[in-house]
């Protein structure tokens, strides 16, 4: 029988394991922290969020994504506008060459991750498949919204 914090050891190592092969294959689209790398990321899924949305999506504090607002935009890696209802939200955006960037990045590894699904065995690729809903579970309860 696997205790709880052996299993926790060991999906924390093959995770981990997972990001750095992938990390060191493709790299990142911009020299970017990993709050920066984040808040990029959060953007690109959700234009639009507020900075107190992306706030509360990355349980970070308000001023320190403000903080990195200023540095991605420094970069050219984010838009900062008013929110047209409320003059005081600021809505982000990616910026069309820093969307290209991280849209090809992403593609890159996609394809990387696609290409080592096909050379598992269809039962590995079902097993896979069969414990996203409960990694998906376990994303939800470790969110730091859901610590409160």
């Amino acid at each position: 029988m696997v205790t709880t914090e052996l299993l926790a050891d060991e999906l924390l190592s093959t995770l981990g394991l997972v990001k750095r092969h992938l990390r060191r294959t493709t790299g990142r689209p911009f020299p970017l922290s990993d709050a920066q790398a984040e808040l990029i990321r959060t953007v690109r899924r959700t234009p639009g969020i507020s900075v107190a949305e992306a706030a509360t999506e990355l349980g970070l504090a308000a001023n320190t994504i403000s903080t990195l607002v200023r540095q991605l935009t420094d970069q050219g890696l984010l838009q900062r506008a008013k929110d047209q209802a409320d003059r005081r939200i600021a809505r982000l955006t990616l910026t069309d060459s820093a969307r290209r960037e991280v849209e090809a990045w992403r593609d890159r590894r996609a394809t990387l991750v696609s290409q080592a699904l096909d050379d598992l065995d269809p039962e590995e690729r079902d097993a896979l498949r069969a414990a996203l809903p409960v990694l998906g579970i376990l994303a939800d309860r470790l969110h730091p919204q859901e610590q409160l």
